[in-house]
């Protein structure tokens, strides 16, 4: 089976998922670790063949509360690469409606943290991206087509190439 098809319609089944309570119980547990391990366990950088981990926190667009989630990420030159997929759920992530609220955040990887700004790649650049995620991720395509709606592709800026946004 190619994901490429799935996502096409040709009648092929898309890869299989765990359960979502699955899904769920493993975001909590890889969060507990980063929390008791103090940070020393959780995350991990990209490799050229190989997504990483990284610790994004944006601001509450109700509570104005900091409000951190770990997500996969790829570096693409200075910029950071990560996609708003809610373990291919159809709820758009928390994390994603606030970063359209506010776009500037923090991550932290496992080499340090930094101040970044985050938009939706569109047009070309979401295509680029896209077809680097699928590199990847070779079920890609076929998760995506589980969402009814486009995964965003979310770019984080260094906040210094672009400057803040208030």
């Amino acid at each position: 089976m190619t994901t490429s098809s799935a996502a096409g319609g040709t009648g092929e089944r898309p890869p299989r998922l765990p359960p979502r309570w699955f899904v769920v119980l493993a975001w909590k547990v890889h969060r507990a670790i980063f929390r008791v391990t103090g940070g020393r366990r959780g995350l991990w950088p990209a490799r050229p063949e190989k997504w990483g981990a990284l610790r994004l926190t944006t601001t509450g667009r109700r509570s104005g509360q900091e409000r951190a989630v770990i997500v996969g990420y790829f570096e693409d030159g200075p910029n950071l690469v990560t996609l708003a997929m809610n373990g291919w759920g159809e709820a758009e992530p928390v994390w994603w409606l606030n970063l359209q609220s506010d776009p500037n955040c923090r991550v932290q990887l496992a080499t340090g943290s930094r101040a970044v700004v985050a938009h939706a790649a569109t047009g070309p650049e979401r295509a680029r991206l896209w077809d680097r995620w699928r590199a990847l991720d070779k079920d890609l395509d076929g998760y995506a087509a589980r969402r009814p709606t486009e995964t965003a592709v979310v770019v984080l800026e260094p906040a210094t190439a672009r400057g803040l946004r208030g």
